[in-house]
């Protein structure tokens, strides 16, 4: 691979690739709705050309892939907007894909995998989605693997890390940072896994630069699972937190759905805070190599010292 493209590349997962992509000498071209948003987070980066654009304009998209071997799809849009533009977008990657004979590299969730309680889950679980999301992303991956596209599809629990800013721990950190109360979202002693993003992009660039790992899918876990707790134990004695930490309940997320369409679609998934989705690495750790992890603790003081740095900018 010598050279890239990174859709989504000012979120949270798609930062983290960009870097490990330079990282490795590999030129990126990042893409993204805001190029100023994209600026400030690459200027210094002589391996990054920036590309603002609309992914739910197919000539961007193509445009932007020019030169690409692989393009890695790490976008997200809000959830109300998934049922209408989530499948056009993934048909105007594959097309780009195809006009500039491109390979994909595609972050996923653990949504079309539906309920699994108390199962470590495999590629080979079976995929039935429960909720509307999850046969969204169900039906994403049939497109992928309708179109003939050598594609990696791989699946994360929820992220945290650098610039993640569209994710529950984000929602905790934030308050942190600022040294006000914050909250957990769901039961602080319900233990769950999360991704530290510099993780996951080294997973899926190594699965980016090996030819067997395409035409499949791969789970990729965080470091263990952690509890709400424990998190808040991290944080008193790693980041000289010691503000309350309160619960944030299913009830809470209805209510702010009274008022808000994206927080409505919130609330589908808070079965995930409550019947935790974990997965196993054992693919990847056989096939591929040992995952990146990062003990809880290091990965929780490196994001909210990132953080901390770019409220101080």
């Amino acid at each position: 691979m010598k050279k890239a493209l990174v859709l989504g590349a000012s979120g949270g997962m798609g930062y983290s690739i960009v870097n490990e992509l330079t990282d490795r000498g590999i030129e990126v071209v990042a893409f993204a709705r805001r190029k100023d948003r994209l600026m400030q987070l690459f200027h210094q980066n002589n391996l990054v050309t920036v590309k603002e654009g609309d992914l739910r304009k197919k000539e961007d998209v193509i445009s932007a892939a020019k030169g690409a071997d692989v393009i890695f799809h790490s976008a997200n849009i809000p959830y109300s907007q998934w049922e209408e533009d989530l499948a056009q977008i993934v048909r105007h990657i594959v097309e780009a894909a195809k006009v500039q004979s491109a390979k994909l590299a595609v972050v996923d969730n653990i949504y079309a995998y539906g309920r699994k309680p108390n199962e470590l889950v495999t590629e080979n679980s079976p995929k039935n989605p429960h909720t509307k999301k999850g046969k969204i992303r169900l039906q994403l991956e049939q497109i992928y693997q309708a179109s003939h596209v050598p594609t990696i599809i791989a699946h994360f629990p929820d992220f945290y890390g650098p610039n993640a800013s569209n994710t529950l721990l984000h929602y905790t950190f934030e308050k942190v940072v600022k040294n006000k109360n914050t909250g957990i979202i769901g039961n602080k002693n319900i233990a769950r896994e999360f991704i530290y993003t510099p993780d996951g992009a080294k997973a899926i660039v190594e699965l980016a630069l090996t030819d067997k790992a395409y035409n499949q899918n791969w789970n990729i876990p965080g470091y263990g699972v952690i509890t709400g707790e424990e998190i808040i134990t991290i944080l008193r004695q790693t980041v000289n937190y010691h503000r309350k930490v309160s619960t944030v309940t299913k009830a809470m997320i209805q209510f702010l759905g009274l008022f808000s369409k994206d927080m409505r679609e919130v609330v589908e998934m808070f079965y995930l805070n409550e019947e935790p989705v974990v997965l196993s690495g054992e693919k990847y750790e056989n096939e591929i190599g040992k995952i990146p992890k990062t003990p809880y603790k290091e990965g929780i003081k490196e994001t909210i010292e990132y953080m901390r740095r770019k409220n101080n900018r």
